[in-house]
């Protein structure tokens, strides 16, 4: 059965304007979280990006991936989504279930999960990882995988990046990606063979601090400081935010922070003090997924909070747009 140390790490898009002309192919863009799935001896189990084994945190597909690949061996790489109410896949919703190691049937039904497969990596015992990115399409579409909680997302090879990002934005999805048709599979590498255009800027930032909440929110977060680790690995202040939270949410960060609380700031070099009036620090162990408008003179600019992320480790989150 293979360990963590074992399974392939996922490989990285990089982050650019979705590109025109021949031998491209693209992709929708799936707001969740990334899963390598290994199928052996008839056991299914689901890792994350940075190798944590999660398959107890969505027991609901460990059964269907396994039937689904009728008694063969396989490793696979796609996202695990939560859908709303419209069918699309809802990051929020997802929140619900990330961070839950041992979820409750009721959970599990208030909050279904889907793994959408869009790539394999070995098959009956051999990597498929050299292989171009068609042929391994064709290799995944020929395990005819479907069914509630396990689909394989179209793709397209007649389309270009403007095209795509219209689609992506008339289904209100977060974006396209775009991969050579004849890349093959670089574990662990962020690749230009890969160009990932979202709709609305998205990075990840370490929390380094805290602002208490005011009036409904005196019980938790008002916003949330952050930080980055610049090209020198300094830890460097990017912003604050404070929408973009529901009311638990507030509550339960305020809780997880405050177990990590420090009484200096972890940053390299302060950050302004009209952003800091009354903060609380902590060490720089949580990451979180923000939106935002831009990034101008090292400040997030009209940021939204979407949720922490137990898959990518403080050490990874470098400065936005960088990823």
């Amino acid at each position: 059965m293979p360990s963590s140390s074992t399974v392939p790490t996922p490989m990285l898009a990089t982050l650019g304007q979705l590109p025109s002309g021949p031998g491209w192919a693209f992709e929708m863009k799936w707001d969740g979280q990334r899963a390598i799935a290994t199928i052996d001896n008839g056991v299914s189990r689901l890792f994350s990006r940075n190798g944590n084994d999660i398959t107890a945190t969505f027991p609901e597909l460990a059964r269907p991936i396994t039937d689904a690949l009728d008694r063969r061996e396989a490793i696979l790489d796609g996202e695990i989504v939560a859908l709303d109410a419209r069918g699309r896949p809802s990051f929020g919703r997802l929140q619900r279930r990330m961070h839950v190691l041992s979820p409750t049937e009721q959970l599990c039904n208030e909050v279904p999960v889907t793994y959408y497969v869009f790539d394999v990596l070995a098959l009956d015992g051999k990597p498929t990882t050299s292989l171009p990115y068609l042929q391994r399409r064709t290799e995944l579409e020929d395990l005819a995988l479907s069914g509630p909680r396990m689909q394989v997302p179209p793709y397209w090879t007649d389309v270009n990046g403007e095209q795509m990002l219209d689609l992506a934005r008339q289904q209100h999805l977060e974006g396209a990606v775009a991969k050579r048709m004849d890349s093959t599979y670089r574990p662990g590498r962020r690749s230009p063979a890969w160009i990932k255009q979202p709709l609305r800027a998205n990075t990840e930032g370490i929390i380094v601090g805290w602002v208490d909440g005011t009036g409904t929110a005196r019980e938790g977060v008002g916003s949330l400081l952050l930080g980055a680790y610049d090209d020198d690995h300094r830890l460097v202040y990017i912003g604050h935010v404070g929408t973009g939270f529901t009311t638990a949410t507030r509550k339960a960060l305020r809780e997880q922070l405050a177990a990590i609380e420090r009484p200096t700031t972890p940053l390299a070099a302060p950050p302004p003090a009209r952003d800091t009036k009354g903060a609380r620090w902590v060490g720089p162990k949580l990451v979180g997924d923000v939106e935002y408008r831009e990034h101008t003179s090292g400040r997030l600019r009209h940021p939204s909070w979407k949720g922490l992320r137990d898959d990518k480790a403080p050490s990874e989150v470098d400065l936005p747009g960088r990823h």
